[in-house]
């Protein structure tokens, strides 16, 4: 199979997966074995496209010829293909997770859940392998599209108005501003490609640059940067393999990625590092990041406090970017890998929890490391690797982010990346303190662990946490071709 078939197959398998799922819906077992096998595939296909990256090659897949010199085209680089390996092999493990979920809550509209996800993973993959914006947009609007009955699984009317703040977002921020930012960069550089590099050198100067990569910055709703964040805490609603999947595997992953694609490929990073009037964004990701570190010290319901963490988090991409030295752009590669095993790893201990106790509230977790020793060992794993404690895999990128800041004697990044340290710190190491060394409150339920195939998932992200650490120089490896060979 070529290299362009390859890229193909990836994208329409998860496709293909979700119409015999829908066919399947009325055998549970058969339903749930298509979907392992699919996610299984996708990997498979997706990882055979890693060695050619890593040599060099940049395989391309022209679809269709449009209008202008446009293109609906795919084109596989390091930045697309860390992303694509990450989210298809992450769709296993959440594969797993979700049959015992789904199954031990008695979820209903079970088939349209896995149709639904399997359809945004072809989306995810769309986003990464895009050869230019136009293929990106038209992706990105899909991924959108297709989570929304994921988010309103439930069907009540609190949950269906929660699906709504999240669409109405993330479809108005992208119509409203990523499409005109598009369209103004085709007006001034004539392409929508990505070129290393970028495309805008010398075809837009002084305040535009900065006007432009605002329309940018908040047209990427999936980013979260504040004031366009609240669609993530509404769409806590959802089910919790939901919400790994808007948190670690496919949709704000896509915002960060289409972000960090952005500054790369189509202003460049030496563009931006010469154009004062982009150093806004250094400062809006910096007050992202603390602001959202401190809404979450005060939250008291476990998703909604992850959901506030997302957010920082993902700003902590976004800084990394801004700061426009070659470690921290490497570095802000590594944080979309390490934030996605840990965040994965706290999002499903949280369902773990919810669905064997019911509990959704921080006070309730006294002493449950006793009766679910297994999820709250991987809860304190995903924790540590959110402060950035060695050994875990948020360890590596915060070291990558702190050392592009000193390479830059950026103090302001410098002074975030510690003081948000700090808060993480603030408000997850008590809830670790609680569950392992409190007292449970008398007269609670007797439970145990969740289903197997839920405690299994979440055992193996935690796992992959603490593994990332160790072996993550493939990693390093591939992405440093995004700016020269690190020394």
């Amino acid at each position: 199979m070529s290299p362009a078939d390859t890229i193909a197959t990836a994208i329409l398998l998860p496709l293909v997966g979700a119409v015999f799922i829908a066919l399947c819906g009325r055998w549970p077992n058969v339903r749930e074995s298509v979907t392992l096998f699919t996610a299984s595939a996708l990997a498979i296909v997706v990882w055979s496209l890693t060695p050619l990256i890593m040599a060099g090659d940049r395989p391309e897949l022209v679809v269709a010829q449009l209008f202008g010199g446009l293109s609906l085209a795919f084109k596989v680089e390091p930045l697309g293909m860390l992303f694509a390996a990450l989210a298809a092999t992450l769709w296993i493990v959440n594969s797993v997770y979700s049959i015992g979920y789904m199954r031990g809550n008695n979820e209903k509209n079970q088939t349209r859940f896995y149709v639904c996800f399997a359809i945004a993973l072809s989306a995810a993959l769309g986003v990464a392998f895009a050869g230019n914006l136009v293929t990106l947009f038209l992706s990105y609007e899909i991924l959108t599209l297709s989570t929304f009955p994921l988010v309103a699984h439930k069907g009540d009317a609190a949950t269906v108005r929660s699906a709504r703040v999240y669409l109405g977002i993330l479809l108005g921020t992208s119509i409203a501003l990523f499409l005109p930012a598009i369209i103004w960069t085709y007006s001034v550089a004539g392409t929508l490609d990505f070129e290393p590099g970028g495309i805008l050198s010398g075809k837009l100067a002084g305040p535009a640059v900065g006007l432009l990569l605002a329309l940018y910055v908040f047209g990427i709703g999936k980013a979260a940067m504040m004031p366009v964040h609240r669609w993530l805490p509404a769409a806590m609603v959802a089910p919790t393999p939901v919400s790994a999947l808007l948190h670690a595997v496919a949709v704000v992953k896509a915002g960060v990625f289409t972000l960090t694609k952005v500054i790369i490929y189509v202003f460049g990073v030496d563009f931006l590092f010469a154009e004062p009037s982009a150093e806004w964004l250094l400062y809006a990701a910096a007050f992202t990041i603390i602001a959202a570190s401190v809404v979450a010290l005060r939250q008291q319901n476990l998703k909604r406090m992850l959901a506030y963490s997302t957010i920082g988090q993902l700003s902590y991409v976004i800084l990394a970017a801004a700061i426009l030295t070659p470690l921290s752009e490497v570095g802000a590669a590594i944080h979309i890998v390490a934030h996605a095993f840990g965040k994965i790893t706290l999002f499903f201990a949280a369902g773990a929890i919810y669905t064997a106790s019911k509990k959704t509230e921080l006070h309730q977790l006294r002493g449950i490391g006793a009766r679910m020793p297994w999820t709250m060992a991987a809860f304190t794993i995903g924790a540590l690797s959110m402060i950035g404690v060695p050994p875990t895999g948020g360890f590596v990128s915060k070291w990558f982010i702190l050392a592009g800041a000193f390479q830059s004697d950026n103090y302001v990044a410098i002074f975030t990346i510690i003081l948000s340290t700090v808060l993480n710190a603030a408000y997850f190491l008590p809830i670790i303190f609680m569950a392992w060394f409190s007292t449970e409150a008398p007269g609670g339920k007797a439970h145990g662990e969740a289903p197997w195939p839920a405690v299994l998932a979440l055992c193996v992200t935690a796992l992959a946490t603490l593994a990332f650490f160790f072996f993550n120089q493939p990693v390093l490896e591939l992405e440093s071709q995004l700016v020269g060979r690190i020394k």
